[in-house]
């Protein structure tokens, strides 16, 4: 049988559902093709969502009108705002969520989505027609024609799970690996590696003593990772416990290692160096005494609980036996224990900047297939490829994201011009522009550009340029009204500030890191009148308005100094130089702007290898 769609999304994890969400809302007509319909948007590792950096890519994805953020907050059990010590360009949400309800919530979705087909089943091979992907074809003998072609096969290309000594075939526990896709696109001139990951044991919460650990409790304030207007948080909300390893429970790990398949030559792919397993740690950080430990309840409801921290491909008895050292763990039972993947990822240099391949056009590659880890990182990608080849398929101008736009324009950016030596995972570090890319205003960076292309729907812009008048006003009122020593000086000093010799504006007060808007409104009644006016979302517009008054200078500083850069993004050089013919370029340049082949100046200047010198060179062949 012959089917005809304009995009195929294969692989239902985070990235394929977010790719396939977009391509179908923004009007293709979409399939998704998933081994199994039951473990849609499966968290593979760990429950939970966000994370340092992580939680910016949701509230981003969120913006421009993707579905993880909503998913989120409608299965979550748990929710913090992480790095509050620090300034809010660090502020990070993370939320702990029900596994079986957000896989359900996600599947619930696509299957409501108009334009949206599924179809369950392997995908075996890609069909190519005059170098361009044109198609593909399942196991059970179908045929699938389409205009563009995203693949988001997570770990199941080629998938190896490892136990200790023992080696299972496979792309997750209980799920088998796929095979032929990768050896199809080798042969069609894409290079791919080996990587690995890997997963702790999964522990029975009836045999855990949390009496003797540390609580973990969460937030209930008016956070949440979705832009819309709704309450987060139906679910019941559960603690997450802490507790830690000790130097018995290290030794019994080093009596392990020589089965190990990371020391003892059985796995020979990379590992994420940011999220070592429990004997990476030991080796590692040998001095170390202890460990700190995570217990993080898996669900609203069920016994199973993840020991984060405890990542390991160790032998069963030896993962069980340390565990029992453990303070709280004595008794333990296990539901399964923590095993290592290795799996295929394609050298993401291969892309362009809208993650479509520079060898096979039509062809999109987002998620752990790109090298990445995490399933924001997968989600940021699989939305853009979405997007990205629905334009493929109706024509117009690649959606692509700058550096100063969004974390994930610093994903993507990364992958293609940098490509990886290990797993990707992001960080604020990555990001040059971190005050420009808060948490807080991933809504005022995207929400107007997903909507111009037609992702974004109406409400969700209405509700961002309600939320930005409010803003608006409420800082025109601070910077305008002035305010007498007598009137606020016996607040002030209650409040541990210096009392006013003479008059000032308000945004003078507001700026004082010791005072906040909601707290001067107490005494300040026009501005308590002021807030009143917003009925909807007051906490939320209230700190933004606070963030940009007080972080103002810092923000216009950041902002021109990304317009100053925008100039060599604007440089294009693509298709201008044969590289390997300027002997003035260094050798190490001219091999790496032969391969990488950048589209802008700017492009090239991030490129390792490639020096001021070098991009000096090509700015005075462009007459620059």
């Amino acid at each position: 049988m012959n089917f005809k769609f304009d995009v195929i999304v294969i692989g239902a994890g985070h990235a394929g559902c977010e790719a396939a969400a977009a391509a179908a809302n923004l009007g293709s007509k979409t399939l998704l093709i998933t081994m199994d319909m039951h473990k849609i948007a499966q968290m593979s590792c760990n429950p939970a969502i966000g994370g340092i950096a992580k939680g910016q890519i949701v509230r981003e994805i969120d913006a421009l009108g993707g579905f993880c953020g909503i998913v989120t907050d409608m299965t979550a059990i748990q929710y913090r705002m992480l790095n509050r010590s620090k300034g809010p360009a660090m502020w990070s949400p993370r939320s702990q969520a029900d596994r079986q309800k957000f896989s359900e919530k996600w599947r619930s979705i696509l299957e409501n989505t108009d334009n949206l087909s599924i179809w369950q089943d392997f995908a075996t091979e890609f069909i190519v027609k005059e170098g361009a992907v044109a198609g593909v074809k399942v196991a059970m003998g179908a045929t699938f024609e389409a205009k563009s072609v995203v693949i988001t096969a997570g770990t199941f290309l080629s998938g190896l799970m490892h136990y200790g000594r023992v080696q299972i075939h496979g792309g997750r526990i209980s799920e088998p690996a796929s095979y032929g896709l990768t050896e199809q696109l080798n042969s069609l001139g894409i290079t791919s590696g080996r990587m690995k990951t890997g997963t702790p044991v999964r522990l029975d919460g009836r045999t855990i003593d949390f009496s003797v650990m540390n609580i973990q409790d969460g937030e209930n304030d008016f956070h949440k990772f979705s832009y819309l207007d709704f309450k987060p948080r139906p679910l019941q909300q559960r603690n997450c416990f802490i507790t830690y390893t000790n130097e018995q429970t290290h030794d019994i790990l080093r009596q392990g290692l020589p089965d190990s398949p990371l020391y003892n030559g059985q796995i020979k792919s990379i590992g994420p160096r940011y999220c070592p397993s429990i004997e990476t740690k030991i080796v590692t950080f040998a001095d170390k005494t202890q460990h700190q430990l995570f217990i993080e309840p898996e669900g609203e409801t069920t016994q199973e609980y993840y020991l984060n921290g405890f990542s390991s491909s160790l032998p069963l008895e030896i993962q069980v036996n340390a565990l029992k050292t453990v303070k709280g763990l004595e008794n333990v039972q296990i539901y399964r224990p923590g095993y290592a993947i290795e799996y295929d990822y394609f050298d993401p240099t291969q892309l362009k900047h809208n993650l479509e391949s520079k060898i096979i056009n039509n062809l999109f590659f987002a998620g752990q297939v790109n090298g990445t880890t995490g399933y924001e990182e997968a989600g940021g990608q699989g939305i853009m490829a979405g997007i990205n080849a629905h334009i493929n398929c109706h024509g117009g101008e690649p959606f692509v994201l700058a550096r100063d736009e969004s974390y994930i324009g610093v994903l993507i950016d990364d992958l293609v011009t940098k490509g990886v030596d290990e797993p990707y995972r992001m960080f604020t570090s990555r990001a040059e522009y971190r005050i420009l890319l808060r948490q807080d205003d991933a809504d005022a960076r995207l929400t107007e550009k997903s909507y111009n292309i037609g992702l974004a729907r109406k409400d969700r812009l209405e509700l961002y340029l309600e939320k930005k008048a409010h803003i608006d006003r409420l800082i025109e009122f601070i910077n305008n009204y002035s305010i007498k020593p007598s009137y606020i000086n016996s607040y002030l000093e209650a409040n541990d500030t210096t009392a006013l010799t003479e008059g000032c504006k308000l945004v003078n007060l507001v700026n004082r890191p010791q005072l906040t808007i909601e707290g001067l409104s107490t005494a300040i009644p026009a501005l308590k009148s002021e807030l009143e006016k917003i009925q909807n979302r007051r906490e939320e517009i209230i700190e933004a308005t606070e963030i940009q008054i007080k972080y103002r200078g810092y923000i216009e500083r950041e902002t021109q100094i990304a317009n100053k850069l925008h100039r060599l993004e604007n440089i294009k050089i693509q298709g201008k130089f044969d590289y390997s013919t300027i002997h003035a370029l260094s050798t190490e340049a001219r091999q790496k702007l032969n391969r990488i082949n950048p589209e802008t100046i700017g492009q090239a200047s991030r490129i390792p290898g490639i020096s001021p010198s070098d991009i000096n060179i090509l700015l005075v062949l462009m007459g620059r």
